[in-house]
């Protein structure tokens, strides 16, 4: 068959998957998230008599409504704090640094008693959150680290050095390499295998956490020559995404395709990419080559990171190999645990205080546990606990 004809058909499976993903760095989508408010505007809740006493107003701070991640995870933080008496005034800034710093000043002016901020450049907020301190309003980073500053009391997020390994040995066993529990294979292939690097964006502080995880799993493999980067770009700086956006990791394996692999993706066996977003723009570069499932060639194995819906649907269709699931109930819930510390006169308890140095103070922090999802893993991880429901993974929406 045409490879043309099989890359058109194959088409109809993932263009879906192009649309609604920009930046990540963070958790996947929960639930069906219907008609949010646009990007860019907030979504104020009224307070209630329950909870803690006069909580007044918490201002959040997500990045972006493209990503179903930070819709689910903007949801989870303000239904949470609703439940204990707080109003909620939740932003979402289209990706914009001077959206976002806008808007954290206006909730500042407005008298919030707590921020919990997703910020989209962890260098970009020393002003704001100077401005925080000197009003006495407490500061949870929220899944990216914010830098530069003393001002950012506690970080709540995954353990991203984890999801760094999780997502390389997740394609050591795609490749056949290891088996589902990480050991050797018994008859794994000699090699050499041909993969590319794919990291997040260098102005977030999670990305080199991710990267470095990946790498110093993948070193021993890459040492012995048994895995090989033929582009030879291996480097953070080189393989870096900007602003996390699909269609950067698009034109980038476009290019990769062209300059390294003839044009048509022949001998690439896998991708380490960090992020759903991303893997989607990579796998629409790959299928657009004419690889693809329905030939002998397939398609390179391909990571990800966030469980979002439209790939875990290409994960049920054997297109993406795996995703990395962050429950983003867990981190919103941790979040509000802090802030119901902070709020009630207490102290929050962190379970890292080592790691996470923000370039002026190491910040305390919370760490959560992740798990790989491949297609096995779709139905106990995600569906048996109610983050998506069957139905929404059949139709690759929520």
């Amino acid at each position: 068959m045409n490879k043309r004809i099989i890359a058109t058909a194959l088409a109809g499976l993932v263009a879906f998957a192009m649309v609604g993903c920009s930046n990540s760095g963070g958790a996947g989508g929960t639930t069906s998230t219907s008609n949010p408010p646009a990007s860019g505007t907030s979504t104020t809740a009224s307070s209630s008599s329950k909870g803690i006493p006069n909580c007044g107003t918490i201002g959040v701070a997500m990045p972006n409504k493209t990503s179903s991640r930070w819709v689910a995870d903007g949801n989870a933080v303000k239904s949470q704090l609703e439940a204990l008496g707080c109003t909620v005034d939740l932003q979402y800034a289209a990706d914009d640094i001077p959206t976002q710093t806008q808007q954290l000043d206006q909730m500042i002016t407005n008298g919030v008693k707590l921020l919990i901020i997703a910020s989209i450049d962890g260098t970009a907020l020393t002003a704001q959150l100077q401005a925080a301190a000197d009003k006495g309003i407490k500061v949870i980073a929220y899944d990216r680290l914010i830098n530069g500053t003393p001002n950012v009391d506690f970080y709540v997020t995954f353990d991203n050095y984890k999801v760094g390994v999780a997502q390389a040995k997740s394609l050591l066993y795609g490749l056949k390499l290891t088996d589902k529990d990480g050991n050797p294979a018994a008859d794994a292939p000699k090699g050499p295998i041909d993969i590319e690097l794919f990291a997040g964006a260098a102005d977030d502080n999670n990305s080199g956490f991710f990267f470095n995880g990946a790498m110093d799993t993948l070193k021993p493999y890459l040492d012995n020559g048994t895995l090989v980067v033929k582009s030879g770009q291996t480097k953070f700086e080189q393989v870096a995404t900007e602003r996390w956006l699909l269609i950067n990791a698009q034109t980038r394996m476009d290019n990769l395709l062209s300059s390294t692999y003839g044009g048509n993706g022949a001998g690439l066996k896998g991708v380490l990419a960090p992020y759903d977003g991303l893997s989607r723009g990579i796998i629409n570069a790959l299928t657009n080559v004419g690889m693809g499932p329905t030939i002998p060639e397939g398609l390179p194995i391909v990571t990800g990171q966030d469980a979002e819906i439209e790939s875990v649907a290409l994960i049920n269709k054997d297109i993406q190999f795996s995703t990395i699931f962050k429950d983003t109930r867990k981190l919103a819930a941790q979040a509000v645990t802090v802030a119901q510390a902070y709020l009630t006169g207490g102290t929050p308890t962190p379970n890292d205080t080592k790691t996470y140095n923000n370039g002026k103070k190491v910040v305390p922090s919370f760490l959560l546990d992740v798990d790989t999802v491949n297609k096995d893993t779709i139905k106990p991880l995600l569906i048996d606990s109610g983050y998506w429901t069957q139905a929404q993974v059949d139709a690759g929406q929520a």
